[in-house]
C-alpha cells in the first residue's frame, strides 16, 4: 500500500521539483525541458537520482543539465498532536 503525501511529510519527506534539460535525439542542437516532481528525502534525494538513472538507461534524449529545488512542507515545529480541545468564549 502506497503512503499518502501527509504520511511522507511526517516522515521528513519534502517536495522536490526538478527541471530537466535534455537534447532531442534527432536534433542535437535543440534543447527541451521536462519537469519532474515527487516527495523525496534531502540531502540525498534517492527518488530523484533513481529517476535520473532511469532516464539515462531508457530514454534516448541525452541529459544536458538539471536544476532542482526541495521544500519541506511540514517541519517539527509546525505539527503537534492535539488530544483535546477547549473552547473559551
Amino acid at each position: 500500500m502506497q503512503e499518502t503525501p501527509t504520511e511522507l511529510m511526517l516522515k521528513g519527506y519534502g517536495l522536490t521539483t526538478a527541471e530537466i534539460f535534455y537534447r532531442m535525439p534527432d536534433y542535437r542542437n535543440v534543447l527541451n525541458t521536462f519537469v519532474w516532481q515527487d516527495y523525496d528525502l534531502a540531502p540525498d534525494h534517492p527518488r530523484l537520482f533513481k529517476f535520473i538513472e532511469f532516464w539515462q538507461d531508457r530514454i534516448e534524449g541525452p541529459l544536458h543539465s538539471i536544476r532542482f529545488t526541495h521544500r519541506k512542507m511540514i517541519s517539527a515545529g509546525e505539527w503537534r498532536q492535539v488530544v483535546g480541545e477547549f473552547r473559551y468564549h
